[in-house]
């Protein structure tokens, strides 16, 4: 049944990382760079990268095993399974069908969204609005990403930032919950597709393509619109700024950390940070950063958070919920 005061709640977070970690002096024996170069600039100083075996569809189902456990949820008592990518591990099908396979659901809904880096904040605004609807009773929104496959390995102001891994969360439907999605703001602006895109696609060159970026001007970009739609979101959702417990950012560069938090008055310790290990994980960044504080016991029932990114096309927005 769907209802006015029927709300999607957080049951419980996972996540997921390859094997194999890469930190910046091992980068440096490749790649033109130095530690000191990439940490000034990013605060970046590892990162993970798939290897064989290790996909988008893997990664996202070992990220929706851990949300599941943690959350006390069957895998098929799940009706809903939205997976945001950038690299989905084919052209089609889905990715979030060969997630619904590996965990042995036989029967639900099931797709991808694509908003790269905004991925995950998309696929939390549709999974809550379709819980809210009665589409589904408990969801699975998952983040995963290996774009250390569409990276172009000899360009180091790109290939240095970014790595691969996968956050999830389980919501659930609860009436007159004070938990919960409380507010989302989305928003989109085309014009500026050649300061982050791929270079390839089924459409146009028949290829994946690579990733291109021209960073200073997404920086800028970045700063404006986080710090606009994360006070639009906290205003829709009725509360100030300062209600604020902590703040899970997308993890591009720490630098945007930093300047978004100053540009809001909030103090950096409520501020999560994962970016030093994990560096730009796309749609996952958030989802994966939200699990490692609430599985640390910084993040705790009750808390009221507020999640915010950008990505490519530009895509951006932001979501509060009661934890």
């Amino acid at each position: 049944m769907s209802g006015p005061s029927r709300r999607a709640i957080i049951l419980g977070t996972g996540s997921a990382l390859p094997k194999r970690r890469v930190t910046n002096a091992e980068l440096a024996e490749t790649v033109d760079t130095s530690d000191e170069w990439i940490v000034e600039r990013t605060g970046i100083r590892a990162r993970h990268i798939a290897g064989e075996g290790e996909t988008t569809a893997t990664l996202g189902a070992d990220a929706a095993r851990g949300a599941l456990e943690a959350a006390g949820i069957e895998a098929h008592e799940i009706g809903l399974i939205i997976l945001a990518t950038a690299t989905p591990d084919q052209t089609f099908p889905a990715s979030a069908t060969k997630v619904q396979d590996m965990l042995g659901i036989t029967d639900c809904v099931a797709f991808d969204v694509a908003a790269v880096c905004s991925g995950f904040l998309y696929a939390l605004s549709v999974a809550d609005s379709m819980i809210r609807g009665g589409t589904a009773d408990k969801a699975l929104v998952i983040g995963s990403e290996t774009f250390s496959r569409i990276l172009d390995w000899e360009d180091r102001a790109t290939c240095v930032l970014f790595g691969d891994g996968a956050g999830a969360v389980v919501l659930g439907a609860e009436e007159a919950s004070e938990r919960g999605i409380l507010s989302v703001a989305l928003h989109a602006d085309g014009r500026h597709n050649q300061l982050l895109y791929v270079d390839g696609g089924p459409s146009t060159t028949g290829t994946v393509g690579k990733l291109r970026m021209k960073g200073q001007e997404v920086f800028r970009h970045a700063v404006t619109n986080l710090a606009a739609v994360l006070s639009e979101a906290v205003a829709k959702a009725g509360l100030e700024t300062s209600a604020i417990d902590w703040v899970v950012p997308h993890q591009a560069n720490r630098r945007i950390l930093d300047a978004t938090a100053r540009k809001l008055g909030l103090a950096p310790e409520k501020v999560i940070v994962t970016v030093d290990e994990h560096a730009n994980t796309s749609a996952a960044s958030v989802p994966l950063a939200f699990d490692s504080a609430v599985r640390d016991g910084r993040i705790k029932r009750g808390d009221l958070i507020v999640f915010e990114a950008m990505g490519g096309g530009f895509t951006w927005g932001a979501a509060v919920a009661r934890f």
